[in-house]
């Protein structure tokens, strides 16, 4: 059986009686609970975290529940958080106006706990499995904006005019870094000389319209390509590599252009994989690899 999932619970309700069997029925439910009196005390609360639901009262003196919603709404944290309205009105119209503010279901007062257990367990469930969806789909979003980016080897393609058609970002850094003067989308003067960046180049026999470069920089670090042996992609590389270099999520999301969301998601991953817990032990096993030889 599939223990149901519990979660950071806001109660907003002026009457003693209700906020008491509710705080009964929710704590036994192994719940957090969160207790605010008016819509702008929790309001107030929303300043220093935010809850997973909330239950609303709907007639409260003061700002009542639909206002309250409505602000709570408002607030980028707060939009994906599901509210139940609880009321004793039984008039469409105000139910249709909880449902316009942002709610997403409402319990009739006087409320029943195995109800109230029922409907918040149901709508944490669906939060918690819309969360692993968009975690999931960012990942793929990003993977498919980052192939380009994301390829463990400095790759160039360019044209008979020397006109760059395709590079990946490790070629591109290794030419801004060689060559920083050189006219942008265009391959630099001297490239395949013998220098401290080596270029191979590649061509099909008997046509010179494509052709392509492989770049490696002599005497080089082992870079984010090397931990792919521990079974990573290369986006995951990429992301071990920057915590081998001490590198917090928010600083490696910055580096690679990617949310601090998706990266948090990319180090489960990697621990995963790696059979490890911590961020120190996931780095160790990195600079196994990325120790010069």
């Amino acid at each position: 059986m599939t223990r149901p999932t519990s979660g950071r619970i806001l109660v907003v309700d002026d009457t003693p009686a209700n906020l008491s069997l509710l705080l009964d029925a929710l704590t036994e439910a192994g719940h957090e609970i969160l207790v605010a009196e008016g819509g702008r005390s929790a309001l107030s609360l929303l300043e220093h975290t935010t809850p997973d639901l909330v239950l609303m009262d709907f007639v409260m003196p003061g700002m009542d529940g639909i206002a309250t919603c409505q602000r709570l709404k408002a607030r980028p944290e707060c939009r994906e958080v599901p509210v139940l309205f609880m009321t004793a009105l039984d008039e469409p119209e105000q139910k249709l106006r909880a449902f316009e503010a942002g709610a997403l279901d409402y319990i009739t007062k006087p409320v029943y706990p195995p109800e109230v257990l029922a409907r918040v367990a149901a709508h944490l469930q669906i939060r918690t499995l819309q969360k692993s969806l968009a975690d999931e789909l960012a990942l793929r979003v990003e993977a498919e904006n980052q192939l380009s980016q994301s390829l463990d080897r400095a790759v160039v393609l360019a044209d008979a005019t020397g006109r760059i058609v395709f590079s990946t970002r490790l070629a591109e850094d290794l030419l801004h870094k060689h060559f920083p003067a050189r006219a942008a989308h265009t391959l630099p003067p001297g490239l395949d000389t013998d220098g401290a960046l080596l270029a191979r180049r590649f061509a099909e026999h008997g046509r010179n319209d494509l052709q392509m470069f492989i770049l490696e920089e002599r005497g080089a670090p082992p870079g984010p390509a090397v931990l792919m042996k521990l079974g990573l992609t290369a986006r995951e590389a990429e992301v071990l590599y920057w915590i081998a270099q001490g590198k917090s999520n928010p600083d490696t999301a910055t580096i690679l252009g990617a949310s601090v969301r998706t990266v948090h998601k990319h180090v489960e991953h990697i621990f995963q994989k790696l059979g490890v817990e911590t961020r120190n032990a996931a780095a160790l096993t990195a600079l196994e690899l990325l120790r010069p030889r």
